[in-house]
């Protein structure tokens, strides 16, 4: 079920207020009520019982019934909408001494039309609180100007003219909490951030100006808050801003930045969620949340705000001396257990969890917010719809509460009476019913809000005496190093612990778990997600008894979890192209250029987790890793090389002639990665006559090819804050370590045409173009299939293949008896046999089984023969990527913890480790003749 927003109330304008009362409050004092439908003698019967019900209620709403009674005589046949815009529009009017006045005679009528509006039903409550909003802005913005303008007159501004008075010379006011959401009760405080855009004066004038800010600030909240004859306009709250017992009112946009990025909070993160520039200089103020975005956004999913969250809400209820328990009497509805703020910081605190990656979580209402966790699947959809039911309603009793007063309260009453009245005032008769309605939603928020905090409540998971052992054990590692560490995870550790020892060697898995623990550079955020995402620990247990080589790269790059929980961690695979636009859009967000290579490490990382994951889980098969390992690589080369290109360019101008193009080799070039493969690559370049480039520091096109490959292998695999994205080796380009990083198409041809090696042409059958120039990779695929389309003479290729292998058994490459890569018979002296042959036959295909397959077809193997070939590599290969998944290095799988052998056997279809390796050596014994006999026939 996905929510929107037509789960709420439609907005209905041009039509007349009496058509739209679907309600009305029951008069309390019978008497009252029938004094003000006196004062509307030609009221329809709809709304004079509004009236009736209104001012037989609330005292403070019948005086406004009797002071505006003149200008609401007119409601019932007028357009709310349309009475509501000409008071806000008459604000942008108000001159000298007309503003006071002015502004609080614009707060009485807006009060007595939402009031109305409200109780009749006429208005949804996001139209009651955005006109309250609405009212507040525009006050704000016509007092900030007047002030202005009178600084600026004084000379009190310096620098600053007439015409800097309509964005208030750079002075901005920042809505924060419900105003921020436009959202404002209905008696409600209006919480501001003063801020002024330093950057528009000079440094000698700074204090001046920063002076003349801070008057207007002062002036500006009296103007608001101060109680004359007229009433008052709104009261302030200035406590948000950063410091605010040692900082002026309004303080630099520079100052605020350097105070938030140094010791800003968890709360003020969560208050900045609801910001929105307000009044004055609304461009500079909207680029003062933009830069503050990395403060309240963080990059990894921030499961630790829970904590801090939870915290915040056991210290307001301890500061307000808030029972714990639902009792209607004298209960707040906004702060205590089950109130308005469970949700909001429900909301808000799921919010700071997942919004630094996903942009569409970040709503300033709260209702919206919830739709927007529920259709990211961060929510159920059923609670996200009941939270936003249970909000409105608490919302509407929070209104009635200040209705009555104009008081800013939300505590019910404490008399039975009282609450008779507010029954009343919310349109029943039957205050028992009501009563009881109004405390199954407290408890029923109460419980929706408190599963969610109860992973961090004091006593869950209590550490156990064995736990306390390994805590005392592992005390000392970084993770563990702060008390808030270790608190978590002894809430944590007893589930994991659980886990662990229903591994099939126990002992094993923990030692494994040590390791993974000792590898992380701190605690407190992986914990807490695993405390909030218990599914993850099994996650872990199995990483750790099955494969440690996976679960090393899990403790130095924990931040992949955030991928688990992100959705989508077990879709289907995308395939190549949807990854390289993906990547693409990311890196085009990610700002400057170490942003960007950050940006590229951190997606890989948890793709390639991913890869590992589906694999170690059975979701996926070997050869089906290895083409989403070769996939995940290209994707970056494809979307990397033009990022790294651009920086380039932007010393060196852009690239001579039709650029470069990188040529993938070996498994990458075959689609055959493995979990720890390095990229065998070759850049080769077009200047196309070309000589220099043009830009600052123009190069020649040779030294500017060399450099830019230089600059793309750095940026592979440089070691930034998030780790390098590969290892790379250049040596399969022509002439080798001895030849040019980057070559010409003209010298790539030549070389192959005329110069190389046979090894090299057995190589090149697994060439592919993966990145850079589409025409230019056209053309080396061209020249591949040219070279290898040639003649060849197939005796002089079966000596060289000979002479090879008699070099790398002269080297010591046979490699051990349980490395089954290297040796005779080994997946690597099928390859060469099977690259010969297709050298041989000028096939073009790169994968060694489509080779296999093809050089049967040419007779140059027989279907049999075939068949050996393909058994014996297809397991050579599932071993290699079980191996590079499960261990730093390749070991004789007896010596392998038992969760990893078991996944072996699974996906060698295997039932024992000693049938597993008599298969394995038959196959190596059954190749090696295959190949020495073919060799022999060919000679």
């Amino acid at each position: 079920m996905r929510l929107t927003r037509s789960a709420v109330p439609p907005i209905v304008d041009d039509m007349d207020f009496a058509s739209g009362i679907t309600r009305a409050p029951l008069p309390y004092t019978a008497s009252r009520g029938e004094d003000m439908v006196a004062l509307y003698p030609d009221a329809s019967e709809d709304f004079a019982a509004l009236v009736r019900g209104t001012g037989g209620c609330s005292p403070y709403l019948a005086s406004l019934l009797e002071k505006e009674a003149d200008w609401l005589r007119d409601l019932p046949h007028r357009d709310p909408e349309a009475m509501k815009d000409e008071v806000l529009q008459g604000i942008k009017y108000l001159q000298g001494g007309d503003l006071k006045p002015g502004l609080r005679q614009a707060k009485r009528r807006l009060a007595a039309l939402t009031a109305l509006a409200d109780l009749g039903g006429v208005w949804s409550l996001e139209q009651v609180t955005g006109a309250l909003t609405e009212l507040a802005d525009r006050a704000l913005q016509r007092g900030l100007t007047h002030l202005i303008e009178a600084e600026i007159a004084k000379g009190k501004l310096p620098g600053l003219t007439e015409d800097d008075i309509a964005d208030a010379g750079g002075m901005c006011i920042l809505a924060m909490g419900k105003m921020g959401a436009g959202e404002l009760n209905y008696s409600s405080d209006i919480d501001l951030i003063c801020l002024f855009d330093e950057t528009r004066f000079n440094s000698d004038d700074y204090s001046t100006a920063r002076a003349a800010f801070v008057r207007v600030t002062r002036a500006l909240m009296a103007l608001m808050s101060t109680v004359t004859e007229d009433g008052y306009v709104f009261r302030t709250d200035l406590r948000l801003r950063p410091d605010a017992s040692v900082t002026p009112v309004c303080i630099a946009m520079e100052a605020a930045e350097r105070y938030y990025e140094s010791v800003g909070r968890t709360w003020e993160r969560a208050a900045f969620i609801k910001a929105r520039p307000c009044a004055g200089d609304i461009a500079a103020g909207a680029a003062f949340l933009d830069r503050l975005t990395p403060f309240v956004w963080r990059r990894h999913l921030d499961f630790a705000a829970i904590q801090d969250a939870h915290d915040m809400r056991l210290r307001i209820r301890d500061h307000k001396a808030l029972s714990d328990q639902i009792t209607l009497e004298g209960h707040d509805m906004k702060l205590g257990p089950g109130g308005i703020r469970e949700i909001e910081f429900f909301t808000q605190t799921r919010q700071l969890i997942a919004g630094g990656r996903d942009t569409g979580l970040r709503q300033r209402e709260t209702m919206p917010g919830l739709y927007a966790l529920a259709n990211a699947d961060w929510i159920p959809a059923d609670l996200a719809q009941g939270l936003s039911t249970q909000y409105r309603a608490h919302r509407e009793v929070e209104h009635r509460l200040q209705m009555l007063n104009d008081a800013q309260t939300h505590t019910l009453p404490t008399s039975a009476d009282g609450f008779d009245r507010l029954a009343r005032f919310s349109g029943m008769a039957d205050t028992a019913r009501y009563r009881a309605d109004l405390l199954a939603r407290l408890h029923d928020v109460a419980e929706k809000t408190e599963a969610f905090f109860e992973g961090d409540s004091p006593g869950r998971n209590n550490a156990t005496g064995e736990t306390d052992t390994y805590l005392s054990k592992w005390r000392q590692l970084p993770a563990l190093r702060s008390p808030r560490a270790v608190q978590i995870f002894s809430r944590v550790f007893p589930s994991i612990l659980s886990q662990l020892k229903g591994a099939a060697r126990p002992e094993e898995a923990i030692a494994e778990f040590e390791q993974f623990l000792s590898g992380l550079p701190a605690g407190v955020q992986l914990f807490s997600l695993f405390e909030a995402n218990p599914k993850l620990t099994q996650l872990i247990a199995d990483i750790c008894a099955t494969a440690p080589a996976l679960a090393a790269y899990l403790s130095r790059n924990a931040g992949v979890l955030d991928a688990v929980i992100g959705g989508g961690f077990f879709a289907a695979w995308p395939g190549r192209a949807a990854l390289t636009d993906d990547l693409t859009g990311q890196l085009a967000q990610a700002g400057d250029y170490e942003a960007q290579l950050d940006t590229a490490r951190r997606w890989q990382k948890e793709w390639h987790f991913r890869i590992g994951v589906h694999h170690l889980r059975g979701l996926t098969k070997a050869a089906e890793a290895g083409t989403q390992y070769s996939d995940l690589a290209r994707a970056v080369l494809a979307a990397l090389l033009p990022v790294v290109l651009a920086e380039f360019a932007r010393k060196h101008g852009a690239a001579p002639g039709r650029g470069m193009a990188v040529l993938a080799m070996g498994s990458l070039g075959a689609g055959r990665l493995t979990a720890q493969s390095d990229l065998d690559l070759i850049v080769i370049y077009d200047a196309d006559g070309v000589e220099t480039s043009v830009g600052p520091k123009p190069l020649a096109a040779r030294a500017y090819y060399a450099r830019a490959t230089q600059a793309l292998i750095t940026a592979l695999t440089a070691a930034t804050a998030e780790g390098k994205l590969y290892d790379v080796d250049m040596r399969l380009r022509p002439s080798g370590q001895a030849g040019p990083v980057a070559t010409s198409l003209g010298s790539f041809r030549t070389y192959q045409m005329e110069e190389a090696w046979i090894w090299e042409h057995l190589a090149l059958t697994r060439g592919q173009a993966v990145a850079g120039d589409a025409a230019l990779r056209q053309d080396i695929e061209t020249v591949r299939h040219d070279v290898l389309g040639a003649p060849h003479d197939k005796h002089r290729i079966v000596k060289e293949m000979q002479d090879m292998r008699q070099r790398l058994a002269d080297a010591g490459r046979d490699g051990a008896p349980w490395d089954w890569k290297l040796g005779p018979g080994g997946a690597q002296d099928i390859d060469l046999l099977v690259q010969a042959l297709a050298l041989v036959h000028g096939g073009l295909s790169r994968d060694v089984f489509t080779q296999i397959s093809d050089v049967a077809e040419a007779h140059l193997l027989s279907q049999d023969d075939a068949a050996v070939l393909t058994e014996a590599r297809a397991l050579f290969a599932a071993l290699a990527q079980a191996m590079a998944l499960l261990v730093r290095e390749a070991r004789a799988i007896e010596t392998l913890g038992r969760g990893a052998q078991m996944m072996i056997l699974r996906e060698t279809g295997q039932t024992s480790v000693e049938d597993l390796t008599n298969h394995a050596d038959e196959c190596r014994k059954n190749a090696r003749k295959l190949i020495e006999t073919t060799l022999a026939a060919l000679s």
